[in-house]
């Protein structure tokens, strides 16, 4: 008989994964180990195992996640009737309210990668690639010459983008001297303006 699953299986499965976060980000991928997961997530070792049956699969775990979140905001955000330019600035605000108490998660995104196998790697990046491609699609219609077969400075514009907004943790403290807000308009602007001058 199948093993019936418990009623609080995924509450317990997702506190399970900020946990491991949590000890990812301050240990690293290396160091941490299961037991100082299951500690700090208050499970047994037995338990945490029956979730996740090793550090490969919290990683997996914890980056599916994040980005599988991150792009259902960003879809949400993307509305086809809103001007470009406006519908990037609500991209942009998305990615940024997503990374909302997420740093933890955001550096095991950038740090965990490659202790992924080669066909958790493809599933994460093809999630990568359709929240780039959101972006891009935006991007070529305000300026469409970006797309230029001759020189093509469409993804380096977009990753360019991605870099000032998956940096952003390293720097900025809600309740600082700017909001979350605030940079939305900073990364949107200096995005528009410089791409507006490119040719």
């Amino acid at each position: 008989m199948a093993r019936t699953r418990a009623s609080d299986f995924e509450e317990k499965q997702r506190g399970i994964l900020e946990s491991a976060a949590a000890v990812f980000a301050d240990q690293g991928m290396d160091k941490a180990s299961m037991s100082q997961i299951a500690a700090h997530s208050n499970v047994s070792k037995g338990l945490l195992y029956h979730y996740y049956p090793s550090k490969e699969a919290l990683i997996f775990g914890i980056i599916h996640a994040h980005l599988s979140e991150l792009e259902a905001a960003v879809e949400a955000a993307d509305l086809a009737e809103v001007p470009p330019r406006k519908r990037l600035r609500g991209l942009v605000w998305a990615v940024l309210e997503n990374y909302r108490g997420a740093d933890n998660q955001h550096k095991v995104q950038l740090n965990g990668m490659s202790a992924l196998s080669n066909e958790q790697k493809t599933e994460i990046q093809a999630i990568e690639r359709r929240i780039v491609g959101r972006f891009s699609a935006v991007l070529r219609e305000i300026n469409p010459g970006l797309d230029n077969k001759d020189r093509p400075l469409l993804m380096p514009v977009t990753m360019s983008l991605f870099g000032m907004l998956n940096w952003v943790y390293l720097w900025f403290r809600d309740g600082g001297p700017i909001t979350r807000e605030d940079y939305a308009d900073v990364a949107t602007t200096l995005i528009l303006e410089g791409i507006m001058s490119i040719r």
